[in-house]
């Protein structure tokens, strides 16, 4: 994920900003659930960096997300993005994927870039019904706005979802900046939000600190935690996170899913093994967490 990504992230100040009240009035408004669901995972399975390390050592490139779901519980589908995919590639995706695995798709960019959801009634009919297809291994869906998308839109958005199937799970995704410096229409895209029964999708990246709003219109946070090739700050973000996340599923929370991005992805099985062992000790949380293999290096058996 290169959006945010900065070269020196020595100078940036990574502290979590405060909860927003759109924050506090949600999860005030839902009954506390029992049962924490939490999701940890990277964005891609097609990694040949992780033969050997989360893969076996002689694992095929189409073995790909029969161990990828062996090892994590959600994954981020960007697939999805460019291609909205056929009814042979979902049952294919459902049936690999054990049960507890959630699939994340990420909605085509014909509709949300190109369109900008604008007389995007059939490929979105058409991605609504593929994902549907996915039964109980679909998460959420998320819908990342293009750069340019910014408020004077709203009515484009208000007009998609308010389209969509009653209870189809979807997060949104704001970047322009107008999103975070005009008060007025943060508040109503909030409000429709919250109404419409559809979230909002969070970034932690360095070079991007508002698009880290801390507004929820649900009581599901979808996370999308951008380190720094395991930088000591991965860490500490990690921990304040794990420290925020403990008092909101506290006020109301229900569920979560974190996808762990890094530099070409190397380093995310690293990283979302330290989140998910944080959710674990830290809220008494049974998740499995990826396991890891020593990598040996050439010529240390010499």
């Amino acid at each position: 994920m290169d959006f945010g990504k900065l070269e020196n992230i020595e100078n940036v100040d990574f502290t979590l900003p405060f909860t927003h009240k759109f924050t506090t009035e949600t999860l005030a408004g839902t009954a506390l659930s029992p049962n924490k669901e939490v999701y940890v995972g990277p964005p891609i399975w097609a990694n040949k960096e992780w033969v050997g390390k989360i893969y076996p050592s002689n694992a095929k490139d189409k073995d790909f997300l029969y161990h990828y779901t062996r090892q994590f519980n959600t994954i981020e589908l960007n697939v999805t993005h460019y291609q909205i995919p056929s009814d042979d590639t979902i049952d294919r995706w459902r049936e690999t994927a054990p049960e507890g695995f959630r699939y994340c798709p990420k909605w085509p960019q014909i509709i949300s870039h190109d369109a900008q959801l604008l007389n995007v009634m059939l490929p979105s009919d058409e991605f609504v019904r593929a994902v549907l297809g996915l039964g109980d291994r679909l998460g959420t869906t998320f819908l990342q706005l293009g750069p340019s998308f910014d408020t004077s839109k709203f009515s484009n958005l208000e007009f998609f979802l308010k389209t969509l199937p009653k209870d189809f799970p979807i997060a949104v995704e704001f970047r322009h900046p107008s999103w975070f410096t005009d008060g007025y229409a943060l508040q109503q895209t909030l409000d429709l939000l919250h109404e419409l029964g559809v979230g909002t999708v969070m970034s932690d990246v360095a070079g991007r600190r508002d698009v880290l709003h801390m507004s929820l219109t649900t009581p599901t946070l979808v996370l999308r935690f951008v380190g720094n090739e395991l930088h000591r700050t991965d860490y500490t973000r990690t921990d304040e996170w794990l420290l925020r996340i403990k008092a909101w599923f506290e006020q109301g929370l229900h569920k979560v899913y974190i996808f762990i991005h890094t530099e070409d992805n190397t380093f995310s099985p690293e990283l979302a093994k330290y989140w998910i062992e944080g959710f674990n000790t830290k809220m008494g949380l049974s998740l499995q967490p990826p396991e890891i293999r020593p990598q040996v290096i050439q010529g240390e058996l010499f």
